[in-house]
């Protein structure tokens, strides 16, 4: 592991400072800790605000991440008065809770680490705790002690298991006390303790043991086949991902609950999760538990395997899915059964993580965010057995132990925290042509409101720059940009794929991708009027058909939202390939609703009209064609259509937006078969 201390960097950094700079380094490796896992603290003298000088301690504040750590994150409390609980023999987690209320220096501080008592016992300046693989592979095996002695020989002391709170806090200062030559500390099935009088000293104390145990790892890991070697072989990566986006709808529907919340699922097929998926010790080692409490809360206790015969067959991994995700539901509630005296407070039962040999794993979440969490650690995870398995037999929690860890109340106390979920979250939105105008206006507002986009266009530059514009607004990962024709059914079919891969399924389709040919009807070319009908009707149907195979598969409903146009019920001279077009796509979204309606999945259309801004359809020779139509300057154009409307209002891409998320979320659940005029009034437009 290498060590990243620069002294030129940490040269002048206040107190505070090297407390963030010493967060950072250690955040940035995922081998050392992982989204809001570990902390770090420093004890120093600060000015109290009637300005007397007080012994306190800065420590990473609860929840906080060590890898985008910022000065804020670090409340200071009042050493002595923390202090004064060492003789204290026991202390409840909310009495301890609500004690550091009272210790912290400023009020409107951050709620200081948990483990804020483990590191004000132990005497030296400055502690690191982090939950390294190495570690954590040497401290995971049925004969810790002997691996931590091979690896460290005297340098380290080690405490056994016990849930974060005052006992380990305790428990760890005084085992520490008794050897103040070592370097620091293990906490089986935790962690790394290490301190020195200085952050330097305890980062480079934490970075030689880590590197230690990695070397320890590499040594005993030589000749040894991993995980027993190959049971299941990986199935071509092009049939993996066929047979994925095929399963993962249904395997959404499962684990949603009927009128309960969505999950988003995301599929995984690395190598190391094939290799971890398909090896012949898979199922033992996986159902053996997760490698930490902070792991198993975000990946639960074990996965979902699902073993079939031949996982290139989707309709049996089908079957397979439905068996497992109920089987594991009653195995997860018996055992909670076992460890609870109250089950009305069980949680969700469904796994996070579903693996299939020969094919890969899937994670779940409420968003992308969670998605990534559930993921990187259960990488981790794989890396974290198999080192366990070079020095020794990989071991976790006791299921008792592992029910605590879940159910901790300060844990269950942190969901009560969670900020409300936004209307569209834990949807998924396919939308077409959103690279600039209407589109991408849909999709901005779509994602506004929580939803997570696929974005298409026929062009990918823009696509792309209109997906990260919105990434950047809301949060990283919520859209994919995926270039799409929707004249070409290939094209089409690999755009609603890679939606199921990236998040399960379908919620929302937003048909909006069109064109706008102009010409008499006496004069328009064949090839012009085949391209209207190509884009403007085909084109619908190809995304829609899609979109609603998905939706039946899931079996959750879903909201068809078509952007037609005002010239399907009031007809412009010299736009009759357009008109005719987009009256067969109006048509089309009627029947989708007749032929949905007993699946729940609605079908609705926007007409909208002369929406100038940012469009794409209004091409510089569109504008100029309507112009001599109307017998107007161009210059004019735009006024023109504003002053013919009823509310004499400019339409722009926002509000077509506005009607678009009415129709796409549950605000218009009983509305199927209507058309939603944003025109600004048009009387010859008004539906009929």
């Amino acid at each position: 592991m290498n060590n990243r201390w620069s002294e030129e960097e940490a040269k002048g950094l206040s107190d505070l400072d090297l407390l963030v700079y010493q967060s950072r380094l250690i955040g940035a490796d995922p081998a050392l800790v992982l989204w809001g896992g570990g902390n770090n603290s420093l004890k120093v003298t600060q000015t109290d605000f009637r300005g007397r000088a007080a012994k306190t301690m800065l420590i990473k504040g609860s929840g906080s991440d060590m890898k985008s750590a910022q000065a804020r994150d670090f409340p200071a409390v009042r050493l002595d008065d923390v202090l004064s609980l060492f003789i204290r023999s026991d202390m409840t987690d909310e009495a301890m809770v609500e004690y550091l209320e009272h210790c912290i220096m400023d009020p409107g501080s951050p709620r200081p680490s948990i483990e804020t008592l483990l590191h004000a016992f132990l005497p030296q300046a400055s502690i690191v705790h982090t939950h390294a693989d190495a570690i954590l592979s040497l401290t995971n095996t049925r004969e810790p002690q002997e691996a931590l002695r091979g690896a460290f020989g005297n340098d380290v002391v080690w405490v056994s298991y016990r849930r974060p709170g005052f006992l380990l806090s305790k428990e760890t200062a005084l085992e520490a006390l008794k050897r103040p030559g070592a370097k620091g500390m293990v906490m089986l099935n935790h962690g790394l303790v290490t301190w020195g009088p200085t952050p330097k000293a305890s980062y480079d104390a934490h970075i030689e043991l880590v590197t230690r145990a990695e070397e320890f790892i590499h040594q005993r890991a030589a000749g040894k086949l991993v995980f027993g070697g190959t049971k299941v072989p990986a199935i071509p990566r092009e049939e993996r991902q066929r047979v994925a986006a095929a399963v993962a709808p249904v395997l959404r529907g499962l684990l949603t609950p009927p009128g309960g919340p969505r999950l988003l699922l995301r599929f995984d097929d690395s190598d190391d999760i094939l290799a971890w998926a398909g090896s012949r010790a898979v199922r033992e080692l996986a159902e053996a538990g997760a490698a930490t409490p902070d792991h198993l809360l975000s990946t639960k206790r074990t996965p979902l395997l699902v073993e079939v015969s031949d996982p290139s067959y989707a309709g049996e991994l089908r079957r397979a899915m439905t068996k497992g995700v109920a089987r594991y539901r009653e195995s997860y509630a018996e055992w909670y059964s076992r460890y609870s005296h109250d089950p009305a407070a069980m949680r969700d039962p469904n796994p996070r993580v579903i693996l299939v040999p020969g094919l890969g794993m899937w994670v779940t979440g409420r968003d992308t965010r969670a998605m990534t969490v559930v993921s990187d650690i259960y990488h981790h995870t794989t890396s974290i057995v198999a080192g366990a398995q070079s020095v020794g037999e990989y071991a976790s929690l006791s299921e008792k132990d592992a029910y605590e860890a879940e159910y901790w109340p300060l844990e269950m106390y942190k969901l009560t925290l969670l900020l409300p979920e936004r209307e569209l979250a834990r949807r998924v939105a396919v939308v077409t042509g959103a690279a600039r105008g209407i589109g991408k206006a849909i999709a901005r507002r779509l994602a506004q409101e929580g939803a997570h986009l696929v974005m298409t266009d026929i062009q990918p530059q823009s696509l792309q720059e209109a997906a990260d514009e919105i990434n950047h607004e809301v949060d990283a990962g919520r859209c994919i940009a995926v270039p799409l024709d929707v004249t070409s059914p290939d094209m089409v079919h690999a755009a609603f794929r890679q939606a199921a891969l990236a998040f399960g399924g379908v919620d929302i389709l937003v048909s909006n991708a069109g064109i706008a040919p102009t010409g008499t009807l006496d004069q328009i070319s064949i090839a012009d009027w085949q391209r209207s009908l190509d884009v403007n009707a085909t084109g619908h149907l190809l995304v829609a058909r899609e979109a609603m195979r998905i939706m039946r598969e899931q079996g959750m409903g879903g909201s068809l939202v078509f952007i037609a146009t005002k010239n399907v019920t009031a007809p412009g001279r010299g736009f009759g390939a357009y008109s005719a077009a987009k009256a067969a796509e109006a048509q089309l979204a009627r029947v989708l609703a007749i032929e949905n309606g007993a699946y729940g999945i609605r079908s609705n259309i926007i007409n909208p009209d002369a929406v100038f801004q940012d469009s794409g359809l209004w091409s510089q020779e569109l504008r100029e064609e309507r112009a001599r139509a109307h017998g107007i300057p161009v210059s004019e154009l735009e006024e023109f259509y504003r002053q013919r409307n009823l509310l004499q209002a400019f339409i722009t891409p926002g509000d077509v937006a506005e009607a678009a998320l009415f129709l796409a979320s549950d605000r218009s659940a009983k509305t199927t078969g209507c058309i939603i005029t944003v025109d600004g009034g048009v009387p010859e437009a008004f539906p009929r």
